[in-house]
């Protein structure tokens, strides 16, 4: 089968890339490179670096004639779409459109977007929160992921391409990059390991849904291969675990035994997250299997020799 992955280079989406291509399907990855890197690669994927936002995107995928796309190329930083929306429009809803519609002009059968559960669904009533939530997102982020569900829709009803919404947990795991906002396993995990003290910004109290980079990307392969697969599912554990519990768990995967700081709460954040993923195992045959034990020994153990 012709594959697209859109954002291939990067950390969720060279894991979900590389299995593809392992199971000897015929991978093009397009990814500008912006966050992603090329050694995420195996020699047996196609690079087009473009960004999902350019027109000549559209050609490619025209050209390549997928069956299907697994659409991981975002802005993902919530704190950077509080700061600049437009930006995190113009990646997320934008390049979105473009994608999807290239796709489906080209007659693809499958279109799987990487969306979020958390950020969608902003200060939750109920914990676990299933796809019925009302979708409230304090960010921009979870707005315009939002906005990308709904033009699926669209697509879906209009061009029959089957269209799935995979709404993630906090994933980590290996190649998880540890720069700049976002992955605060990967962040403190290296800080840690290089005996830095991590910064917890707000009290530490607020959860977050943890999910193991593998069970990720067993839910991508299982919306492809799953034909009656459509809509939007949740994608995690349904365990909350607190910023302050999360860092003395990856404290003693690393033997850090320093300082672990607090900083300032930050904007568009929310206080608590966690994901009911009973339609993902109803309909897909998804649960997430990693324990966080698991997922931080072997994500610590990957910096530790990278």
């Amino acid at each position: 089968m012709r594959i697209v992955v859109t954002g291939g280079a990067g950390f969720i989406g060279s894991h979900v890339a590389r299995a593809f291509a392992s199971a000897k399907h015929e991978v093009l990855v397009i990814d500008d490179l912006s966050r992603g890197k090329r050694e995420n690669l195996t020699n047996d994927l196609e690079l087009a670096q473009l960004s999902i936002t350019s027109p000549e995107v559209e050609q490619v995928i025209s050209e390549f004639r997928p069956e299907a796309v697994f659409h991981h190329a975002a802005q993902i930083d919530v704190r950077q779409s509080v700061a600049d929306p437009a930006l995190d429009a113009m990646v997320n809803v934008e390049g979105t459109v473009r994608v999807a519609s290239a796709a489906a002009r080209a007659d693809c059968k499958v279109f799987v977007l990487a969306s979020t559960g958390g950020a969608i669904y902003g200060e939750q009533e109920n914990y676990p929160a299933d796809e019925t939530h009302a979708t409230r997102s304090k960010s921009p982020y979870g707005v315009s992921k939002l906005c990308g569900e709904l033009y699926l829709g669209y697509f879906q009803r209009s061009f029959g391409m089957r269209c799935v919404a995979l709404r993630y947990a906090n994933v980590y795991g290996p190649r998880q990059d540890p720069h700049g906002e976002a992955g605060v396993v990967a962040i403190f995990a290296q800080k840690m390991l290089r005996g830095e003290s991590p910064v917890i910004h707000g009290d530490g109290e607020q959860t977050r849904d943890y999910v193991f980079i593998d069970d990720v990307v067993q839910a991508n392969v299982l919306a492809l291969t799953n034909h009656h697969a459509r809509g939007s599912y949740n994608i995690g554990t349904g365990i909350e675990t607190s910023v302050t519990s999360l860092a003395q768990h990856i404290a003693r995967a690393t033997g850090y035994k320093g300082e672990i700081a607090h900083g300032p709460a930050k904007q568009g954040e929310q206080q608590r997250s966690n994901l009911d993923a009973g339609r993902a195992k109803r309909e897909l045959g998804w649960t997430a299997k990693a324990s966080l034990e698991h997922g931080l020994a072997t994500t610590v153990a990957w910096f530790r020799s990278a």
